[in-house]
């Protein structure tokens, strides 16, 4: 039986979203929401105790002692389904770094229409970690060589992918010792199919290794390689004033919404509606222009690198066009509900698919190709500003919150030290003196099953109550945007007193938008970097930080989080876990979670856990944090000790002996 209908205060904590769920109700259309209510999950598969990888089942083990018909236990159909999980989370984002890479090489020779390199400072950073040489060549050249080397990291069969060395040395020599460097990307997702199919890998542990050397292509290869690109052809983000929410949508203009996770289409289509040509169209149509908005990943990418709007995060890809306001939304891969095309038959939107890779029965399909990048931009915007007489009436939320995006690990390295003397420094000291007691990376999906944004808030509010410094990506980014902690001056009076005065003294938010899901690949060179700074350990797996994924679905979610645990973090999802088994049905039903929390930790140092409780999740978060404090005799985290900023606290501290004094600043006398 369907479970109770839930309120729109239920489904969302975002008011705008509310508002158009109660338009949805008043008009009679469904959504994401309510159909997560009418359909009732399969607790057996959901917890990963089916397996349907051959034509003699599906098996559904539910008993204690029972097999699949080939003789399958539950731990070993539980890991060979989370690594297929991981390998297409995997296949998902690093083709995405191919063809950022493609489009590199294409730029390069010029043979991709619209496109410059933004960054040519970036370019030759990267490309001589490489050995690529840099002087006295043009950046054509560099790009082109570049582009080579990452083509090559994805056929590439045997060696290891380029892109590691960019991790600690101490867990490069970890992961060569167990034998999970990524030979090539498409081989190891090649690979996990491969030891799945029927008759193959029959061992857990093995199998989950090899999930661990999948995850890495994606983290340490194919990701990093999207990040690389990304900011080499369309510049490193730097921080700008941004909004978020639905109300960034205008009555007066043709709105036009870019869904999905590739930033070549979207980059274009911004360039393109600042035309004179597009901006006279419009007004032709009677619009004052075009107003451009994002929705999920791609509302990322442009909102850090040109300041364009967000609309929203994940569920609200339904909500925007339930306004009625939008004209065309433009879609490329990833996330992008099929859902979109029979909401848009009740209003005038265009849903416009553009990846050779996605089609949506029903939708206009305008394949993009970077070779006449602008044209096609500009054929998009023709469509969507021919549509703006069909508009009927509309309903835009006023709501929306300003946010201040953009926090590349290259700005936040300037923002802690200047151009002179950029350094992670002051990070590592705020951390060894307690006033930031320690980092959480909060990322990932919404999901339907959950209050949207609810859990994204809620375990970011409190952590920065605890002073714990909080870096965010993907939905959860937008989540925090839509609340105002994305601004310094409107979250400061929600944060511990330590951490406050690290905001206030180096002029950032308490929150820091690091870019879309690819884009934790940002983060794990935050860490790397830290580890090279000194002071917090010589492994990522030492420093007092966190990752959390309350509001999970994907099953990119699941290869960002094996590549986080694998280089050393503690990681958290929240909701369900598709491993839980059913304790109270099956005798060791948990052998797969235990070991990817226990198992791992041994192992790398760090671990993956499923925790509904989004308080059990904050407990555990800063209990890791403390306990990481304390390994590496750091002072033991008190936040009175902060709070009085200013000269009268340097005053009083000017009359206490050295040492005191030095005990006051830094909780130990300096050595």
């Amino acid at each position: 039986m369907p479970k109770e209908k839930r309120s729109p205060e239920q489904y969302s904590i975002d008011p705008a979203a509310q508002e158009m769920l109660i338009r949805a109700e008043e008009i009679g259309i469904g959504t994401a929401f309510t159909r997560a209510d009418n359909m009732v999950p399969c607790n057996i598969g959901g917890a990963g105790m089916c397996c349907k990888l051959c034509g003699m089942g599906p098996c559904r083990l539910t008993k204690d002692g029972q097999t699949g018909v080939c003789g399958a236990t539950l731990d070993t159909i539980q890991a060979r389904n989370l690594i297929r999980a991981i390998a297409a989370g995997s296949a998902a984002h690093s083709d995405h770094g191919r063809d950022m890479a493609f489009t590199l090489k294409a730029v390069a020779n010029g043979e991709a229409e619209g496109y410059i390199i933004r960054d040519v400072a970036k370019l030759r950073v990267v490309a001589a970690r490489y050995g690529i040489p840099v002087d006295g060549r043009a950046p054509e050249e560099i790009a082109n060589d570049l582009a080579d080397l990452y083509i090559a990291q994805f056929g590439q069969q045997k060696g290891e992918i380029a892109p590691i060395i960019r991790a600690p040395e101490k867990r490069q020599k970890l992961w060569k010792e167990l034998k999970v460097v990524p030979r090539g990307i498409d081989r190891e997702v090649v690979e996990a199919l491969h030891r799945t199919h029927m008759g193959d890998d029959q061992d857990p542990e093995h199998i989950l290794q090899h999930a661990v050397r999948t995850s890495l292509a994606d983290g340490w290869g194919g990701s990093m390689i999207a990040t690389d690109v990304a900011d080499i052809l369309f510049g490193t983000p730097a921080p700008l004033l941004g909004q978020a929410n639905l109300g960034v949508l205008k009555q007066d203009m043709v709105n036009v919404v870019v869904h999905g996770h590739e930033p070549t289409l979207s980059e274009m289509i911004v360039a393109a509606s600042q035309t004179p040509e597009i901006i006279e169209y419009a007004r032709a149509a009677g619009a004052k222009g075009v107003n451009l908005a994002g929705i999920c990943c791609t509302a990322n990418e442009i909102l850090m690198r040109q300041g364009i709007p967000a609309a929203g995060n994940f569920l609200q890809q339904e909500l925007a066009i339930l306004t009625g306001a939008v004209e065309a939304m433009v879609v490329d891969v990833q996330c992008i509900m099929q859902a979109l095309v029979g909401l848009a038959e009740n209003f005038h939107t265009k849903v416009i698919t553009t990846s050779p890779k996605v089609k949506i029965k029903g939708a206009t399909h305008i394949e993009f190709d970077e070779r006449h990048a602008l044209t096609i931009a500009k054929q998009i915007l023709r469509v969507a500003i021919d549509n703006y007489q069909n508009r009927g009436a509309t309903h835009i939320p006023d709501v929306r919150e300003s946010l201040i995006p953009g926090f590349s690990h290259e700005y936040i390295n300037y923002m802690l030290g200047g151009s002179y003397r950029a350094s992670f420094r002051p990070l590592n000291d705020a951390i060894v003196a307690g006033r930031i007691r320690g980092v959480a990376a909060i990322v990932g999906c919404n999901n339907p099953r959950s209050t949207h944004d609810y859990l994204h808030t809620k375990v970011t509010r409190e952590l920065l109550r605890q002073d714990v410094l909080v870096v965010q990506t993907g939905c959860g980014a937008i989540a925090s945007a839509k609340l105002g902690l994305l601004l310094g001056e409107a979250g400061l009076d929600q944060v511990g007193l330590g951490l406050r005065e690290v905001c206030e003294t180096i002029g950032i938010p308490p929150v820091l938008h690091m870019g879309s899901c690819v884009d934790n690949t940002r983060i794990l060179t935050v860490l790397t970097q830290m580890v090279e700074e000194g002071g917090l350990g010589d492994d990522i797996d030492q420093i007092p930080a966190v990752g959390l994924a309350p509001e999970w679905m994907s099953e990119k979610a699941l290869a960002i989080g094996t590549y986080c645990v694998a280089s050393g973090a503690y990681v958290m999802f929240g909701g369900s876990s598709p491993v839980s088994g059913m304790p109270d049905k099956v005798e060791d039903s948990d052998i797969v979670a235990r070991y990817l929390s226990e198992g791992w930790e041994k192992i790398y140092g760090g671990k993956l856990e499923f925790v509904a409780d989004p308080d059990e999740m904050i407990r555990r978060a800063l209990a890791h944090i403390d306990h990481k404090r304390a390994a590496l005799g750091l002072a033991e985290y008190k936040p009175e000790r902060f709070g009085r900023s200013g000269d009268d606290r340097m005053r009083q501290l000017e009359q206490l002996p050295l040492v005191e004094r030095q005990q006051a600043l830094y909780g130990s006398p300096v050595k």
